[in-house]
C-alpha cells in the first residue's frame, strides 16, 4: 500500500489545527476518510486526539479529579429527580454467547461460544442525565466533550446556527458532525440543553467517563460477557431480549430509528430521539430496561473481533487494544443501517470517544451498602 496518502493526511491534520477527529474515520474536508463501515450508521466513528498532544491544546486532568467531593453529596443523596440508580440481581449461570449467524462479520458477532458468568448486580435503566447530574455536583467533575471542547451529533439535530459552524463530517455517514459545545449538558451543540429531559440517558460520555461516574457510585461498568448475559434473559439463539419479534404483542418495547434511515424519522415508538430510560416494558425477565436501543452502552472490555470457541468463565475480553466495546443500539438504529440493537451485536470505539448516542450502565460484584434499603 502506497504510505504517501495516509502522511500526507497526517501533515494536513498536523497543518490544520482543527483536525480533532479519528483520520481513519471522519473526512477533513469533503471526503478524504474511508466510511465505518457498509450500510452503517457511522457509530464507531472514534476521536483523535494526536493533534491536541502535537499542539499542546489538550491539558486533560488527572484520573482523580473526580475523588473530591463538594456540598456532601454521595451516591444515597435525594435529589429534584426520582432516584433511578437501583441495581436488579442478575443471577449467576451459562449461555451462548455471539452468533453463528453474524449481520456483520467483521464485528466479531461469532463464532456462538460457551460462557459461564458469576452473578453480579446491573442497574435496572441507563445512568440518566439527573445521575449524572448528582456525580458533577458532587465532584465537580468535567467530562472529556466538555474538556475537547466537541463531539459527535447527528446534523439532524442540530440547529441551523450551529451547522453554520461545521466544516467536518464523515464519509459515508455525512450526518454525523463534530459539533463545537456538544456535551452532556449540551446534546445538540451549545444552543440546547437537558433542563426538559433530565430523565434520558446522559450522552456524550466517553468511556473513561462512565468509568469515573461508576466508580464513584462504588460501582463498575459490566464485562461485555455480563452485558451479553443479562440481554438474553434466559432466551437462547434470540435477536433481542424478549424474542425474535421487534414488536412483541404489536407494542414497542424499544426505542429505535422508524422511517427512512437517514432522512426521516416516524417516531412510531414515541420518541424521535432519546426516550426516559424508565419507558417501554422490561425487556426480559431480569426487568431490565432499554438494553437495546435508545442509547449505545460501554463495557470494560477491549475490543477484539477473533474468539475462540472454547468454554469459557467469566471472559473480560483481551488484556490490551485500542477500542472499547459498546452494546445494545441506540435510537439511531435502523434495520437498514447499524442493525445493532441485537444482544449478539457490538460496536466500538476509542475511550475518549463521545457521541449523541453515547451512554451506559453500571454493574457490581455485590450491592452497593446505600442500595441495600432501597427499592430498584
Amino acid at each position: 500500500m502506497d504510505p504517501w496518502p495516509r502522511i500526507l493526511q497526517v501533515m494536513i491534520c498536523l497543518v490544520l489545527a482543527r483536525c480533532d477527529v479519528s483520520a481513519e474515520k471522519c473526512s477533513k474536508g469533503e471526503s478524504e476518510c474511508p466510511n465505518d463501515d457498509p450500510k452503517s450508521c457511522g457509530c464507531s466513528i472514534s476521536r483523535d486526539t494526536s493533534i491536541y498532544k502535537q499542539s499542546g491544546d489538550l491539558k486533560l486532568e488527572s484520573v482523580d479529579r473526580y475523588r473530591q467531593t463538594k456540598d456532601k453529596l454521595t451516591p444515597a443523596s435525594k435529589t429534584d429527580f426520582p432516584r433511578t440508580h437501583g441495581m436488579v440481581n442478575i443471577p449467576g449461570g451459562s449461555f451462548f454467547m455471539g452468533t453463528n449467524e453474524p449481520i456483520f462479520v467483521a464485528d466479531g458477532e461469532g463464532p456462538e461460544r460457551f460462557v459461564r458468568v458469576n452473578a453480579f448486580y446491573l442497574d435496572k435503566y441507563e445512568v440518566s442525565n439527573a445521575e449524572f447530574e448528582l456525580f458533577v455536583n458532587a465532584t465537580n467533575y468535567k467530562t472529556e466533550a466538555e474538556t475537547f471542547g466537541n463531539s459527535f451529533v447527528m446534523d439532524t439535530y442540530v440547529s441551523e446556527d450551529v451547522k453554520k459552524k461545521i466544516k467536518q463530517a464523515v464519509q459515508g455517514a455525512p450526518w454525523w458532525v463534530p459539533v463545537d459545545g456538544a456535551d452532556w449538558k449540551h446534546p445538540y451543540g451549545e444552543d440546547s440543553s437537558t433542563k426538559e429531559i433530565m430523565d434520558h440517558p446522559v450522552l456524550h460520555t466517553s468511556w473513561n467517563d462512565a468509568v469515573a461516574y461508576c466508580e464513584w457510585m462504588t460501582k463498575r461498568l459490566p464485562t461485555e460477557a455480563e452485558w451479553e448475559y443479562a440481554c438474553r434473559g434466559d432466551k437462547v439463539g434470540r435477536l433481542f431480549p424478549w424474542g425474535n419479534k421487534v414488536n412483541p404483542k404489536e407494542e414497542h418495547w424499544m426505542n429505535i430509528w422508524h422511517g427512512e434511515f437517514p432522512n426521516s424519522n416516524t417516531a412510531d415508538d414515541g420518541y424521535e430521539t432519546t426516550a426516559p430510560v424508565t419507558a417501554f416494558p422490561k425487556q426480559n425477565k431480569f426487568g431490565l430496561k432499554n438494553m437495546i436501543g435508545n442509547a449505545w452502552e460501554w463495557t470494560s472490555d477491549w475490543w477484539g473481533t477473533q474468539h475462540s470457541t472454547e468454554s469459557k468463565d467469566n471472559p473480560m475480553g483481551p488484556d490490551r487494544g485500542a477500542d472499547k466495546v459498546k452494546k445494545g443500539g441506540s435510537f439511531m438504529c435502523h434495520e437498514t443501517y447499524c442493525y445493532r440493537y441485537r444482544c449478539a451485536a457490538r460496536s466500538q470505539n476509542t475511550p475518549d470517544s463521545s457521541a449523541v448516542n453515547l451512554g451506559f450502565r453500571c454493574a457490581s460484584n455485590k450491592l452497593p451498602k446505600y442500595l441495600h434499603m432501597e427499592d430498584p
